[in-house]
């Protein structure tokens, strides 16, 4: 077996993961020209061979700030990475290399995304869960899947007379995600990213935008999709969305037409154990899912906590939420770059 840095065999690595019982959009080799166009962190996208060919992938990108640490991370700006492979030898091989660059990059710490509990060394950290549910054939059976009192609110948000539309429309998009982001005090990604995910992985994104009765922008979010699966990943709406459902609204829209798609399961993501959008979740009916985040410290003493709610951050959140949106989509973009 031999370990090798991905350079020209992404269909390989693609159809590999495609076909892997463990691997996700956020192994996919497209993510490498994404972070690398828009972001300019060096990728160590690794791969296991043998004779046979491709026989594990571990996706790393190496993010350093002097203001949020060195890290090497698989998968940053995703929820799910570490090692996809064909059995545990491959899987501790790759995670033994990920160790030995960790080591000679002198980061504070190498962080594996997993979904699933893992036989490894490492330290575990959950301070995560996912949702997901199946997607039924049809509109009404989607509706009646979901939990009573969400399905209530969902009935509701169909008489507001909302319209939506799923297209490439990056600019409603980004407008709306950057109001969210600057009313949590986080700050906002370049629009490049966004562009480039649509470019890298075409037909697996779009957006769905929901506007009220007069036309006028409420809420939209960026999906992917993977297989049979979609995955609503950065959403936003602006203050007007609550009153109307719009949220509600657009998150059953985007199952009703992932469903015409053929997609059979899907995936709510990751949010932080007891948090509003955690509690949000499972008001739909979906059961929390640990995840699991193993850590191997090199310069690091302690793991890290990026989280929004860590103290040293709170004047710098209050901060943010008080600057006019333009100021926000300027600045924020230089910081969130680090915040994978």
């Amino acid at each position: 077996m031999e370990i090798c840095t991905l350079t020209s065999e992404h269909q390989e690595w693609d159809d590999y993961v495609r076909s892997h019982s463990e691997g996700s959009f956020f192994h996919l080799s497209a993510w490498q020209k994404v972070v690398d166009e828009v972001f300019g962190h060096d990728c160590y996208f690794l791969y296991a061979k043998n004779e046979h060919g491709i026989v594990g992938v571990l996706p790393l990108v190496e993010v350093k700030s002097s203001l949020f640490g060195h890290a090497l991370v698989s998968t940053p700006f995703c929820v799910y990475g570490g090692v996809v492979a064909d059995n545990q030898e491959v899987k501790s091989a790759l995670e033994a290399y990920a160790c030995e660059l960790a080591e000679q990059l002198q980061v504070d710490y190498l962080e594996l995304r997993y979904r699933h509990e893992q036989q490894n060394n490492f330290i575990l950290k959950q301070a995560h869960s996912t949702f997901g549910c199946e997607i039924a054939d049809s509109a009404e059976d989607i509706l009646a899947n979901v939990k009573k009192k969400q399905r209530a609110v969902i009935r509701h948000s169909l008489k507001n007379e909302l319209l939506y539309s799923h297209d490439h429309n990056i600019d409603d998009f980004y407008h709306l995600l950057s109001i969210s982001y600057r009313n949590l005090g986080t700050p906002i990604f370049t629009k490049q990213y966004f562009a480039s995910l649509i470019k890298h992985f075409q037909q697996d994104v779009d957006i769905t935008t929901i506007k009220d009765k007069d036309n006028k922008l409420s809420n939209a979010v960026m999906n992917f999709y993977f297989n049979d699966q979609v995955l609503p990943y950065y959403g936003g709406g602006d203050a007007n969305a609550r009153a109307l459902k719009s949220a509600d609204f657009m998150y059953y829209q985007v199952l009703c037409h992932a469903s015409e798609k053929g997609c059979k399961w899907y995936d709510f993501g990751r949010s932080k154990n007891g948090s509003g959008p955690y509690k949000y979740k499972k008001n739909w009916g979906m059961q929390p899912e640990l995840l699991h985040y193993y850590y191997h410290l090199v310069n690091a003493k302690d793991l890290p906590n990026l989280s929004p709610n860590n103290p040293k951050y709170k004047l710098f959140i209050r901060m943010w939420q008080k600057l006019p949106l333009s100021i926000s989509q300027w600045i924020g973009p230089f910081l969130s770059k680090y915040l994978g």
